[in-house]
């Protein structure tokens, strides 16, 4: 198996401003890391906000198995207006008088949109439909129709309704939220189906991640931050967490022994116990290296990605 670059490398958590997508943020991150090799784990939208995990040099191997775990957020959705991107930057559809409506009939609504649910994802999604990008399809005019797919809302809490007007005059209510929910959820397909339920239809008008498996608000950094950080001459730099102390926050600890660890790194399957969970878990040598992300295959350790050089 090819090894990683011996350059350093770790996640960098970023708390992305509203108006940058994902990409921006990465490029730049790019600038001032002085590298190419930056990636992030699970993409946010232009308009929300909150922790962006990017893994710089061979941290970009853990993105994709970072990306698969449990996210949380915090937001607001806007009873009695319909978008065509089910959030505030999209054009309203259709507008429903939204005053009145219970706190019972609202958390009958939540409740069906809690636990293991079929999701369809918003029409303006990244999601590819026969190689092509949902949202260029519906840019260019067609009627986009994208299967529902299994999502798991851990939590679904509505603490505050505030009955409000919006700037075209129709009578609405906010709701502030905050979910938990797995990998491939959206929160704005969330809003969308909590209108549609309760008859009035529903979007998301802000939203803020405040989690990304392990990894939480309290240690990202803002972008401006992050350029002080590089440019103080006194400083220590960019916050880099290193690659076996990000791996060791998200994923199941297996310390081998040097025999088992010079076998691993040599790409050999050896035995391996079970662990509680599916997930990846990160083996350690003897004397504390990060060796290497692996899954169990039938008794036997699959190296996922080597990082010990």
């Amino acid at each position: 198996m090819k090894r990683e670059s011996n350059k350093p490398g770790g996640l960098i958590i970023v708390d992305k401003p509203s108006g940058f997508t994902s990409h921006d943020v990465v490029a730049k991150m790019r600038g001032m890391a002085r590298t190419r090799r930056v990636g992030h784990a699970g993409t946010l939208d232009p308009m929300a906000t909150g922790v962006l995990v990017l893994g710089l040099e061979r941290a970009t191997k853990l993105l994709g198995h970072l990306a698969l775990t449990e996210k949380e957020y915090v937001g607001t959705i806007r009873l009695g207006q319909t978008t065509i991107t089910d959030d505030a930057e999209g054009d309203i559809t259709a507008s429903k008088a939204a005053h009145g409506i219970t706190r019972e009939d609202i958390d009958a609504g939540v409740a069906q949109l809690s636990g293991a649910i079929m999701q369809v994802p918003s029409k303006v999604s990244a999601i590819k439909i026969d190689g092509k990008r949902s949202y260029s399809r519906v840019r260019d005019g067609e009627d986009v129709e994208i299967p529902a797919r299994p999502v798991t809302i851990s939590s679904f809490v509505v603490h505050s309704a505030h009955e409000t007007e919006a700037a075209d005059g129709t009578p609405v209510t906010d709701l502030l939220v905050s979910v938990e929910c797995s990998s491939g959820t959206y929160i704005r397909a969330l809003a969308r189906d909590l209108g549609a339920g309760l008859g009035v239809g529903g979007h998301l008008t802000a939203l803020r991640r405040t989690r990304v498996g392990p990894y939480k608000l309290d240690r990202a950094r803002t972008l401006e931050q992050l350029q002080a950080a590089v440019d103080d001459p006194e400083g220590g730099g960019l916050p880099i967490m290193p690659v076996g102390e990000a791996a060791e926050a998200a994923f199941t600890r297996w310390n081998v022994t040097e025999a088992q660890a010079r076998l691993l790194l040599n790409g050999a399957r050896i035995a391996m116990p079970r662990f509680e969970g599916d997930g990846p878990v990160a083996a350690f040598g003897p004397d504390g290296r990060f060796l290497a992300l692996v899954e169990n295959q039938g008794g036997k350790a699959k190296s996922l990605a080597v990082f010990a050089v």
